[in-house]
């Protein structure tokens, strides 16, 4: 049997997203879907990530991002950028955290 194919994304969140959780929540979404990430606030006052894992859990951060959040957040918009398939996981750690 074939391993499932891994599939990975960059990520740029902006609205209101800083100040809000949304690092917390995106954390705690990203391990419950199984993937393997990160996030950190920018300067610029989006949230940017990397995600890895299942095309399936990637897709259901995607919408997540794009249209949940966290409780308080206003997501304006999320960004999809560097998308490919990977044949073993590219990041260190085994779950998803925080970046500062």
């Amino acid at each position: 049997m074939a391993a499932e194919q891994i599939v990975s994304a960059d990520f740029e969140v902006f609205g209101r997203v800083q100040g809000v959780f949304f690092r917390k929540y995106t954390v705690q979404t990203g391990k419950q879907l199984g993937l393997r990430g990160w996030c950190s606030n920018t300067k610029h006052g989006t949230v940017l990530g990397h995600m890895e894992g299942s095309e399936e859990a990637v897709n259901q951060m995607k919408h997540w991002l794009t249209t949940v959040g966290s409780p308080s957040s206003k997501i304006e918009k999320a960004e999809f950028r560097n998308e490919k398939t990977l044949t073993k996981f590219t990041i260190e750690y085994s779950d998803f955290k925080v970046h500062r």
